[in-house]
């Protein structure tokens, strides 16, 4: 009875009751869990709008949709389903336009439109994208559902930073109002939800272009800010070197699969919006390699020419602000300061070169090619420029890949939300890998 029980047995015996109090703690309040900040990615979240006298419609269908508005007449932009009616395809696109100012060096609002994101902190506009039509419009609901189901807490450890996704960031120098504004409210929401749960840091999980927001935000905040509020920033599909897929919405437009929606309708829209720039293909990632060919120009297009490209299918208005604002943020891609695990879903076509023909960009392409990715983010993209990261001694990354696991689908799919859970079960039982791990 005076032996010492064998080391293993006390090793097995205190890892039972760590899980047994994490699991106790997950059931009575979940104390002993690290929050989780949601950061959705491009069109991810809810967007209001409200008109003021600046206004000036199109039309007459555009000043009185929608008929019906909520208090301060506020009304939802996005996602509204009425935007498959031509007539309000053109009333959307109008309302949703960013124009850049020269002067200010900076994007502004269409004029007489102002834009709020709603419900800050909360992950109700980033569930469904319409309240009411939740079967069809569902975004970040079954990853929210499933970390709830594990013993999160919306408003307790569980927390949303929804944003205006039209926007971005710009590169050191150059003013950026609105995407600065958001990372000092994910700030402060970072620190509350910390001080709400005993000093924890907070679990950054973000998706696509939320990935490269939550870059951003760790890498412009003090090293002594990250290492005492922010425990592991975890990405789904995040375009790390943009996508061949952005050529495609710029050239002829893109429906993001909503059905019945003329491209050429919500093309110059999504030209305005300075996120899209932000995701076209970096050259540090995608280099000279032919991505676009235009037969009727006789050119070929890399990530390299991008400004020529911007020029050719007429959009000259994007050239200087892509070329000094944005593209400066994908040459360099810094270290986030914090343990990292990347989640990528791979085999999964995904549009690698454009070939447009004699009658140009307004037709649409007459031959595409597909190459490895998640249906939107090109593997090199996922993959490549991080991998810089595991030859640092000071930086901890873990990689997981998922076949077959596409870029929306990796919010839903099982085998993602078991990766995620056992993430989040390794973190908040102070199992986190300290190297480089690859997991398939």
């Amino acid at each position: 009875m005076g032996r010492n029980p064998p080391r293993m047995v006390v090793l097995l015996a205190a890892a039972v009751v760590t899980t047994m109090l994490s699991l106790s703690a997950s059931s009575a309040g979940g104390q002993l869990l690290h929050p989780v900040v949601l950061i959705p990615g491009s069109g991810g979240n809810q967007l209001e709008a409200r008109l003021t006298d600046d206004y000036r419609p199109s039309s007459l269908t555009c000043r009185v949709w929608p008929l019906v508005r909520g208090r301060g007449g506020w009304f939802r932009m996005w996602f509204e389903p009425s935007v498959v009616v031509a007539s309000l395809t053109r009333c959307f696109a109008e309302r949703m336009m960013l124009y850049y100012d020269r002067d200010a060096d900076d994007y502004r609002n269409a004029p007489g439109v102002l834009t709020r994101v709603d419900d800050f902190g909360s992950t109700s506009t980033l569930r469904y994208l319409d309240p009411t039509l939740k079967v069809l419009t569902g975004y970040m609901d079954i990853l929210a559902s499933t970390l709830e189901k594990a013993g999160y807490e919306e408003g307790r450890d569980l927390f949303g930073a929804p944003y205006d996704f039209r926007y971005g960031l710009a590169a050191p120098g150059h003013p950026s109002q609105v995407g600065s504004a958001y990372l000092e409210r994910l700030r402060l929401l970072v620190e509350s939800a910390c001080a709400a749960n005993g000093g924890r840091p907070a679990i950054l999980m973000a998706h696509s272009l939320g990935g490269l927001y939550a870059l951003q935000f760790l890498a412009r905040a003090p090293p002594a800010w990250r290492a005492a509020h922010v425990k592991r920033l975890v990405t789904l599909s995040a375009p790390w070197g943009g996508s061949v897929q952005e050529m495609l919405t710029f050239a002829f437009g893109n429906t993001l699969g909503v059905p019945f929606v003329d491209p050429s309708l919500i093309r110059d829209e999504q030209r305005s919006s300075e996120s899209n720039l932000w995701l076209l293909p970096t050259p540090k990632v995608f280099g000279n390699t032919t991505l676009v060919v235009s037969e009727r120009h006789n050119r070929t297009y890399s990530a390299k020419n991008v400004t020529q490209f911007l020029n050719d299918i007429g959009f000259a208005d994007g050239v200087e602000p892509y070329r000094a604002r944005i593209r400066p943020l994908g040459e360099v891609l810094p270290e986030p300061g914090v343990p990292v695990t990347c989640l990528v879903g791979t085999g999964v076509d995904t549009v690698e070169s454009l070939v447009f023909g004699d009658e140009g960009f307004d037709a649409g392409p007459v031959n595409v090619v597909y190459g490895d990715g998640d249906g939107t983010v090109n593997l090199a993209s996922l993959m490549g420029p991080i991998k810089a990261w595991s030859d640092s001694p000071a930086q901890v990354l873990e990689v997981v890949e998922l076949p077959k696991v596409s870029h929306m689908g990796i919010l839903k799919d099982k085998s993602a939300l078991d990766q995620i859970l056992r993430i989040l079960d390794s973190i908040n039982l102070n199992a986190t890998t300290m190297t480089y791990q690859s997991y398939k």
